[in-house]
């Protein structure tokens, strides 16, 4: 069974202006989401079921989904502020999405098989997908052994101004214990540090820590336990209307109850995308470089 390829683009819209602008960083226009479908397609991924919001499927069946149409399956799925379980309504004053664990969960009709989780405007590397594809591959009939590509630090900087990171932590197993949130995280000179909120200080910080860059990887049981927890998120913050529901607050209660475990994997591949607007001519210039190294065709699609 070839896993599925679930691809969190409902926020593009609201980033892009409806998707007139999709940003084309390729030879041909080729936006950073064709490259990820690309790599899935030849790493072995059997569909793609793409996360959006209902009012621009229009657009995106037009600008998007027919490029596809010849390479790999694709579905659409919606995630809509009253995409809710049943029993609860939504609060009239609430207009904050609930966040990309509610993204997955959306899809919990659409997918039947191990799955992997991504963000469309992401650009993660072939390798990343391979390895990825493999190990979905090896999840086949398994429950509650999931994993993640744990991007390391240095690998994932902005050339143009600091970032965050999700730090991981690991046991001895390779499974994920925490992920501990790093701010302000740069290269001075030939040391990479971040920034500590307790004392306002830079720190030195190893560049070969495994960070997560929301590339993860399930079987279907995760939708069931996303759903139970989902009810008690929704009655705990039935008042909070800029509450998130992540990937992150479900993964930790997972592995904080011993319900899960999920596998780091290791990726030698550098992940970039356009934090900052000075980043475009960057990452069209890594583009360029793979395309020239044959990583890529010039035209993908």
């Amino acid at each position: 069974m070839k896993p599925t390829l679930l691809v969190l683009a409902a926020g593009m819209g609201s980033r892009y202006g409806g998707l007139k602008q999709l940003d084309g960083l390729g030879p041909n226009g080729e936006t950073i989401m064709d490259y990820s479908i690309y790599d899935a397609g030849r790493a072995g991924f059997g569909k793609v079921v793409f996360v959006i919001r209902r009012v621009f499927e229009k657009d995106f069946q037009e600008k998007v989904i027919s490029k596809y149409k010849n390479f790999i399956p694709v579905e659409i799925v919606f995630q809509e502020l009253d995409s809710l379980p049943e029993g609860f309504s939504l609060n009239p004053e609430r207009v904050k999405p609930w966040g990309t664990n509610h993204a997955i969960l959306v899809a919990k009709n659409a997918v039947k098989e191990p799955f992997a989780v991504i963000n469309a405007d992401d650009f993660y590397g072939k390798e990343s997908f391979g390895i990825l594809a493999d190990a979905l591959q090896k999840m086949t009939g398994k429950e509650n052994d999931y994993c993640m590509v744990g991007y390391r630090l240095g690998n994932t900087l902005s050339e143009s101004g600091h970032v965050s990171r999700g730090v991981c932590s690991t046991d001895s197993n390779n499974h994920l214990t925490s992920v501990v949130e790093h701010y302000e995280v740069q290269r001075k000179g030939d040391t990479l540090v971040h920034k500590n909120p307790t004392t306002g200080e830079f720190e030195e910080i190893n560049e070969n820590l495994p960070v997560s860059m929301n590339m993860w990887g399930f079987t279907p049981d995760y939708f069931i336990h996303s759903e139970a927890d989902f009810k008690t998120f929704l009655k705990e913050n039935a008042d909070n209307l800029k509450s998130e529901y992540g990937i992150p607050t479900m993964v930790n209660k997972l592995i904080q109850d011993k319900t899960a475990t999920i596998t780091v994997l290791d990726t030698p591949c550098r992940w970039f995308g356009v934090t900052y607007q000075e980043d475009r001519p960057a990452v069209v210039a890594k583009i360029e470089k793979l395309v020239q190294d044959g990583v890529y065709p010039n035209k993908l699609f």
